[in-house]
């Protein structure tokens, strides 16, 4: 199994691709191998399996 928990460090903001409309831009809290929490801004708390759901960084301060 891939650990990807590296790339995902806290204070990154991320988005589920999956339910962008509904969870909004999270903010990893913490990592603990491919185990993360994300504090989204619509739905609060969630703990992610990143073996199971991709995310993806974003840069809040990026033009767009």
């Amino acid at each position: 199994m891939k650990n990807f928990s590296s790339l995902f460090t806290p204070g990154i903001y991320v988005i589920n691709p999956k339910k962008k409309q509904e969870w909004g831009i999270g903010q990893i809290q913490s990592s603990i191998n491919n185990l993360i929490t994300v504090n989204f801004e619509n739905v609060g708390k969630k703990t992610i399996n990143l073996s199971k759901i991709n995310l993806e960084i974003i840069n809040i301060n990026a033009n767009n």
